[in-house]
């Protein structure tokens, strides 16, 4: 979940660029959340409509390997769920692909209303089409009641290559772009959120609890737009 802060971000920021901040993000006002391992659970999440749980990570270390982040599975079968699967590297052995769709079949054994899988890639604006390629394949072997997204840099709507996005809008059902680095929202995001118009895929807007954000105009208008997901946090400690 760690987003690079870039050079342009930073020159945008000190210039003024972006708009003037709202108070921080408030969960009350959001209903789809990111949960990671080792985030406490909030009040708010009894009213989640929607919830995104990381479940795995696929490491880039030798042997490529799925490690599991979850102690035990998760049993919330009122709320519908996205296993989300932290990726370091695309180059899978055969044998990851079948351990992500056995761990779905695991959540829904469990009596969870499982909806999909979501990849979690920190993805290169200039590489996009090798990544639609990957999540071809891998949309493959999904099976179809399960919906497939991803996470998406902001980069990616302002110098993203166009026949990258098309290839990625024909595999996915979402990628909600990530407006957060760390524990801060990105300075500068507004710049890159005016250039949205370039994404012809459903998207969401990710946020992060007590981060920064002021909705640029237009926004809701996008045909385009789903709504948001905020990553929860712990409280800081002082």
């Amino acid at each position: 979940m760690l987003r690079p802060v870039c050079a342009l971000a930073v020159f945008l920021a000190v210039a003024g660029g972006g708009l003037a901040a709202e108070p921080p993000v408030d969960i009350g006002r959001y209903h789809s959340f990111w949960l990671w391992a080792g985030v406490k659970t909030q009040p708010e999440l009894a009213r989640a409509r929607e919830l995104y749980l990381l479940g795995s990570e696929v490491g880039a270390q030798q042997p490529v390997r799925l490690l599991s982040r979850r102690s035990a599975v998760p049993r919330l079968p009122d709320t519908p769920l996205w296993l989300v699967v932290r990726v370091e590297t695309l180059a899978w052995p055969p044998e990851i692909y079948g351990q992500v769709l056995a761990q779905l079949e695991r959540w829904r054994a469990a009596g969870n209303r499982v909806v999909g899988l979501q990849i979690d890639f920190d993805a290169r604006t200039r590489h996009l089409e090798g990544y639609a390629s990957f999540l071809s394949g891998l949309r493959r072997q999904l099976p179809a009641e399960y919906r497939l997204g991803i996470t998406g840099l902001m980069d990616w709507s302002s110098n993203g290559d166009p026949r990258g996005l098309e290839a990625l809008g024909g595999v996915v059902d979402e990628v909600i772009i990530q407006t957060y680095q760390g524990r801060r929202t990105i300075p500068g995001y507004a710049a890159y959120l005016s250039r949205l118009g370039r994404l012809q895929m459903p998207f969401r807007i990710g946020l992060v609890q007590a981060g920064d954000w002021q909705e640029p105009p237009g926004l809701v208008g996008n045909p385009w737009f789903r709504g948001y997901v905020v990553f929860l946090q712990n409280p800081r400690q002082h």
